[in-house]
């Protein structure tokens, strides 16, 4: 199964270096985005590649609160694509997000499909779209829209054999 896996540039090196994503030292189960049968419902109609892009800019938008987190890390918004075993697999559809999963095992480098990373040009409005989240969520639609201005810039796609050259 696919799922979209939230990360910023130094979590993708901390990846690279221990082989592996997440759980890693923290309990519980990795947070990532997948097609659900609850995002299926969101949406009236569309193919598995629709479905897979509207789980994959959900994940995008949790990149947004993971660089909330990490000042330091540069303004980018970073995805991992990886194909993980549906049985690992659990849909945890909560906060709007309907393609919300946890993903019970730790996802080795190997299960890594593909990155999916703003280009430098979208550093002001990532940036932006960081600062406007509290504001965001507390309902203001000026801050949603310069938080959904992130959005308007597509992720660039890297191979697996990329990511060593976006965390240098």
């Amino acid at each position: 199964m696919r799922v979209f896996l939230p990360s910023t540039l130094p979590a993708v090196a901390q990846a690279l270096r221990a082989g592996q994503v997440g759980p890693g030292p923290q309990p519980g189960p990795l947070a990532g985005f997948a097609v659900t049968p609850a995002l299926r419902e969101a949406y009236a109609s569309g193919d598995t590649e629709e479905l897979e892009y509207a789980a994959l800019t959900e994940a995008a938008r949790a990149s947004l609160r993971l660089l909330a987190a990490d000042p330091a890390a540069p303004p980018r918004r970073v995805v991992l694509a990886a194909d993980i075993p549906a049985e690992h697999v659990k849909p945890d559809p909560r906060d709007g997000e309907p393609a919300r999963v946890a993903i019970s095992i730790t996802v080795e480098r190997k299960d890594l499909a593909a990155a999916h990373v703003d280009a430098p040009d979208a550093d002001t409005d990532v940036r932006s779209a960081v600062q406007a989240l509290p504001a965001a969520d507390a309902g203001d639609e000026d801050a949603r829209f310069t938080v959904d201005g992130a959005e308007g810039h597509e992720l660039g796609w890297y191979a697996t054999q990329e990511l060593t050259y976006l965390t240098e």
